[in-house]
């Protein structure tokens, strides 16, 4: 059987991140499994592509076709893209040894249409005591309760995705205007999972042993960013059940806030009261924080209805 080919795409938006840019390609090169091509896409910012041009000579560097975001990145970059699969990548991250082919090889099943691996937070500090592994998701990591073996997901996450570039373009791309766009964030990525396998029929892959570190800066560390994180993803939530099918799409939220969740709050209360440190109890708050701030989120967008329906998929090409 003849190995896919494979093109990794690469969104950024500002100078800042061109550090984290340069390392994030440069772990994709010592990947055993070479790319075809490594595509950066920059979201209308002419002068920082131009600089990624003359820095970065080995990679394809374009500028975001679409409207402003990172859906509009992505999408740019799948259409330019010839080959079999399309990995998706950000540009804070570093890929691990084995990330791609790991990725990779979870298409050898046709019914597979994209794949996700695991996200390891890399805090540019330290984890703060109170955080608690349950919310690993509001800084970009894989949270305690993911699986932990190969297996069948609802969704992955766009920091680390490769999909079939025929099944992607058929559903549409990610949905522009649902995304990341500057400092607000959707979930554009699980929106087009569910999209994907509802328009194609296949299913998606979580394959744990590939993996990536995702930065995450000082700033990301403190409780009110844990807040307002968890108020937006409550809220995009909601909007992405509002674009497909409703309650249905959020099944894996629910069994989170049944199963999961409630889990996390009694071990670590047992540990507060069984007197192994203030850090648990703080976790059993913060747990209870997190839980309230993403309801808070979700009541306020279930209330407001004059907020804008974000744009349908884009036309990207055909394969």
């Amino acid at each position: 059987m003849r190995r896919p080919t494979v093109s990794v795409v690469v969104p950024t938006h500002h100078p800042d991140r061109l550090a984290g840019l340069r390392t994030a390609v440069e772990s994709v090169r010592r990947q055993d499994l070479e790319p075809a091509e490594i595509i950066v896409v920059v979201d209308h910012h002419p002068a920082l592509a131009d600089r990624i041009r003359r820095e970065l000579p080995a990679v394809t560097v374009l500028d975001n076709a679409y409207e402003r975001g990172v859906s509009g990145n992505r999408n740019t970059g799948a259409q330019h893209a010839g080959s079999d699969l399309v990995v998706f990548l950000d540009d804070d991250v570093v890929a691990h040894p084995g990330w791609l082919a790991g990725l990779v090889a979870a298409f050898a099943d046709p019914k597979v249409i994209g794949a996700g691996g695991a996200i390891e937070p890399a805090w540019e500090r330290h984890q703060p005591g109170w955080f608690p592994a349950e919310f690993r998701w509001a800084v970009g990591g894989s949270y305690a309760g993911q699986p932990v073996r190969p297996g069948p997901v609802r969704n992955v996450w766009s920091a680390s995705m490769a999909v079939r570039r025929d099944a992607f373009l058929a559903a549409g791309g990610f949905r522009t205007g649902f995304g990341k766009v500057g400092n607000r964030a959707r979930p554009e990525d699980t929106e087009l999972c569910l999209r994907m396998a509802a328009v194609t029929g296949g299913q998606w892959w979580y394959v744990p042993q590939a993996v990536i570190s995702h930065g995450v800066p000082v700033r990301h560390s403190t409780f009110r960013y844990f807040l307002r994180r968890c108020h937006a993803e409550g809220r995009g939530k909601i909007m992405m059940a509002g674009l497909l099918d409703g309650a249905p799409s959020l099944g894996a939220e629910q069994d989170y806030l049944r199963r999961t969740l409630p889990a996390a709050l009694l071990r670590e209360i047992g540990a507060a009261l069984r007197g192994r440190g203030h850090r648990h109890a703080a976790r059993a708050g913060a747990i209870l924080a997190g839980t309230a701030a993403a309801a808070t989120g979700a009541l306020t967008e279930l209330a407001s209805r004059t907020t804008q329906t974000p744009s349908p998929p884009p036309p990207i090409g055909a394969a």
